[in-house]
């Protein structure tokens, strides 16, 4: 995902697990085959148009779940994963390992292209 901030490559020590409190607590769960986690904050523009280029990229990829995390709301997680800006995305393989990761808005073609490593 080359969007219009930071990317970032694998990232083989930090995983997302269900078990961790914020992440059971925003009810996401990992897709089949890789999932799109968004941190994003309430009044940032960005982020809306990042919500519907996740969505519209999950509802075509099989097995690929859209999940958004409110970053105020979860600050442990955002320390533990290093956010700085929202919106930040994280490409997750089907464990749960962070594959990619990109600050800004992602363009769609560049999401699907991330997903092909995640896959």
């Amino acid at each position: 995902m080359d969007g219009r901030g930071r990317v970032r490559g694998r990232d083989d020590e930090a995983r997302l697990r269900t078990d961790v409190g914020a992440w059971a607590a925003a009810g996401a769960e990992l897709g089949e085959r890789a999932t799109l986690v968004q941190f994003s904050s309430a009044f940032c523009a960005p982020c809306r148009a990042t919500r519907r280029v996740l969505g519209e990229v999950a509802g075509l990829v099989p097995g690929v779940a859209h999940v958004e995390i409110d970053a105020e709301a979860h600050l442990d997680l955002v320390r533990r994963l290093e956010i700085v800006s929202t919106p930040t995305v994280l490409v997750l393989d089907a464990s749960g390992g962070i594959v990619r990761r990109a600050a800004g808005q992602p363009r769609k073609a560049d999401v699907i292209a991330a997903l092909g490593e995640a896959v």
